[in-house]
């Protein structure tokens, strides 16, 4: 592998790791305030629908990055009002916003548009473009270090670099300031939380709704940044994915960021690469394919009994009187 193509599957790398790093920060917020979301995939699809739809329509990427990111909250309402005010079960309400969104963003698709679940081609203004850093241009044929800051910093899309930005910020979020410590504190001990007279309800809520705005970011990136549209089920199990990253992560937005590199590189290589031969073996192209999938189940297996979750994670929290 020379030097070129390492840079372009690295490139690659850093735009199909976004979406998932973006879904895994929002399960980590809501994670470590004790709601568990297996819903991530479901709030991804419906903003990457809207944000499609509405940017077709409107012929504006920022009204469809808005409609995005409202979708995916209003659906991290439902599942806060279900598991936090009514105390349901999480895991089942999770799976009900997929099936949810996985049905509706055809439907209303298909009524829109009428192209079979597609929203129309996105172009111009209507879809985030790259942006080129000052100099980039001029750098690129400086050996090594230009065509680095050419090609990996500069020539990504807002979105990219709204990702990246949110791993720092999220740390800083949770370790280093006093809602973060009470937010923590709730996953772990919601009853110590509520005597100190803070709100238990009030927190938990925050921790969905910052939730679905980072999911609503994810999903508006893969339809409008990723690609130029909306096709059905483009989440492509990103979700599940991101849930798989989360607990390999250990919670923690660091580790976060490296495994999400590290499904997006293996995505990345399936991609560039499809077919390769190892020990005088080809392999075929659809396990190139799956090799990120495959990669999620070994860590889950290996990793669940590992990692440890908040506490208090997927309880509801009943009051004492």
């Amino acid at each position: 592998m020379d030097f070129a193509t390492a840079l372009q599957i690295l490139d690659s790398t850093i735009r199909l790791a976004t979406p998932l790093l973006l879904a895994c920060l929002a399960g980590l917020f809501s994670e470590r305030a004790g709601i568990f979301d297996i819903g991530l995939e479901g709030k991804m699809l419906a903003a990457a629908f809207f944000s499609a739809a509405f940017a077709a329509i409107s012929g504006s990427v920022w009204v469809g990055l808005l409609a995005g990111i409202a979708a995916s909250m209003v659906l991290s309402g439902i599942h806060g009002l279900a598991s936090i005010t009514f105390r349901g079960n999480q895991l089942i309400s999770g799976v009900a916003i997929n099936f949810l969104a996985a049905g509706l963003t055809v439907l209303v698709a298909q009524a829109w548009f009428n192209q079979g679940g597609r929203t129309p081609s996105l172009a111009g203004d209507a879809r985030f473009n790259p942006i080129e850093w000052p100099l980039a241009g001029v750098m690129e044929n400086i050996p090594l270090l230009g065509p680095v800051y050419a090609e990996l910093v500069s020539g990504h899309t807002f979105l990219v670099y709204i990702g990246i930005l949110a791993v720092p910020a999220s740390w800083y979020v949770l370790f280093r300031t006093r809602f973060g410590l009470r937010l923590r504190a709730v996953g772990e001990n919601p009853g110590a939380v509520d005597t100190a007279g803070i709100s238990v309800v009030r927190l938990r809520y925050t921790a969905v709704a910052i939730c679905g705005l980072l999911c609503g970011l994810a999903g508006a990136y893969l339809a409008t940044g990723l690609a130029a549209g909306f096709v059905k089920d483009m989440s492509a199990g990103r979700g599940f994915i991101a849930l798989a990253a989360l607990i390999f992560a250990k919670w923690r937005p660091w580790y976060a960021l490296s495994a999400c590199l590290l499904f997006g590189l293996l995505e990345a290589i399936g991609n560039r690469y499809q077919n390769i031969e190892v020990i005088g073996i080809t392999l075929p192209v659809q396990f190139m394919q799956a090799l990120p999938y495959i990669l999620t189940v070994v860590i889950l297996a290996g990793f669940v009994g590992k990692a440890i979750p908040p506490r208090a994670g997927g309880e509801p929290y009943v009051k004492e009187r």
